[in-house]
């Protein structure tokens, strides 16, 4: 059992639990501890724009120097750019301070192994294990030093448009781009104008505490309204960390992660480049596993997270996965989910075949999908009561082939989340919350 790690890295709120400075410097020390066994000294620590990561880099910084490591730092850079810097500088490690679409009271800490992929949990609880242990120092000629990468975020912006192919360009494309005040403000635009679109750029005024507020991948409204205010072909919005992308038609209707799927494994078919099918997680679209089998591409669920689609990926050797949520991965194109390289492999799928944005998901109907959450009391699962377990199987038949339930608890709080979908909207809803009543039933 983890005790500080969870499915991306430490996070919580800022001076409360697991985030306070105390544990950001032993954290540092421990990872130090660990990662310098591999014989390289140098890790890179990125992070986003909330006001805490000021704090957090510091003791990062010290405790990894603590434990012999030398430091370089790249100020707010997006997660998958200190993924791709870590790969190119040949470092031990990445590391990013980030609770990527959280509010910015928020914050976290999550590594990249050297080659730019999340660590191995062997490592982690290695991590975890240093942490139980008095901190120490190691003696003073053997500090780690502490350095700047001052052109960081050109290097990414030039990675960023090398995915665009050669012979293309996005002259005569309005776009609208979200970057929701996080760590791609400064990288986003310049990517899309220098690749020859004439760009609208909001969410791009981060002041430490408006990061994800009211703007970016979580809240749609602000890149709708734009969209349609300023007559743009498309939207593209990222999340605080940049490593999610959601995106808006000419209409201001938002295209999530499953019709972004949809477009790449359609598009690499078409190319014969596709490599197998496609990762989605149980909370994927059903009309998106329909679509896809439609056009006879494999598609396979995994657990809830990009990291848990990642070992899917590798498991099968197929390269294209991601989430509805937006975290989309291609492994032709990056070893992490990357918002702007996603819409970057959109656009240029756009470009290629000539289509306006919402042809681009022609063939495709996403199914009506509710969510509910129930609280339960006590220590009693919930999934193994048996009134839940016939609610959930007798809407299952009434759902047929043209429906799915999931039901799901939280990993960090008494909840259970009640999840069906299926042709009709109305009638999903009665159904959701028909099991939802049965589970306040069964925990009351």
């Amino acid at each position: 059992m983890r005790k500080f790690f969870g499915t991306d890295g430490v996070r919580g709120k800022v001076g409360a639990g697991k985030m306070t400075p105390e544990l950001a410097l032993k954290l540092g020390w421990a990872a130090g501890r660990v990662l310098s066994r591999a014989g390289t000294r140098k890790v890179i620590i990125g992070k986003d724009t909330r006001i805490s990561g000021y704090l957090f880099e510091s003791a990062l910084e010290a405790g990894l120097s603590a434990a012999g490591l030398n430091v370089m730092l790249m100020g707010p850079m997006p997660t998958p750019a200190v993924a791709y810097l870590t790969r190119t500088f040949r470092a031990e490690a990445g590391v990013v301070i980030s609770a990527s679409h959280n509010p910015y009271y928020d914050n976290g800490i999550k590594f990249f192994s050297t080659d730019g992929s999340k660590l191995d949990d062997a490592v982690e609880l290695a991590i975890e294990a240093e942490l139980e242990k008095p901190l120490t120092c190691v003696e003073s000629q053997l500090l780690g030093k502490v350095s700047r990468i001052e052109d960081a975020a050109g290097r990414y912006i030039e990675y960023c448009k090398g995915n665009f192919p050669a012979d293309q360009t996005l002259e005569g494309l309005k776009i609208v781009v979200d970057c929701a005040h996080g760590a791609t403000y400064h990288i986003a635009p310049s990517v899309f104008r220098e690749l020859g679109a004439e760009v609208v750029a909001i969410g791009v005024k981060p002041n430490g505490i408006n990061i994800n507020d009211n703007v970016g991948a979580t809240s749609m409204g602000a890149i709708s309204a734009a969209v349609v205010e300023h007559q743009a072909n498309l939207g593209i919005a990222l999340d605080g960390d940049g490593d999610r992308i959601m995106m808006v038609d000419r209409h201001g209707n938002v295209v999530d992660g499953d019709q972004v799927l949809y477009i790449l494994a359609s598009d690499a078919q078409q190319r014969g480049q596709l490599k197998g099918g496609v990762v989605g997680t149980l909370m994927s679209n059903l009309g998106l596993e329909l679509a896809l089998n439609a056009k006879g591409i494999p598609f396979a669920r995994s657990k809830v997270g990009d990291r848990y689609v990642m070992e899917l990926l590798k498991e099968k050797g197929w390269r294209i996965g991601g989430e509805n949520s937006g975290h989309i991965l291609d492994l032709d194109h990056g070893t992490t989910g990357d918002g702007i390289v996603a819409g970057i492999l959109v656009l240029a799928a756009m470009q290629r075949q000539q289509k306006v944005f919402e042809e681009m998901t022609a063939g495709l109907t996403m199914f009506p999908q509710v969510l509910v959450n129930v609280r339960f009391e006590g220590q009693d699962d919930p999934l193994l009561h048996p009134d839940v377990i016939a609610a959930k199987e007798a809407v299952e038949a009434e759902l047929g082939e043209t429906g799915r339930v999931l039901l799901r608890k939280s990993g960090t709080e008494p909840l259970l989340r009640v999840m069906v979908e299926g042709e009709d909207r109305d009638t999903v809803t009665q159904l959701a919350n028909r099991i939802a009543d049965a589970v306040r039933s069964a925990t009351a």
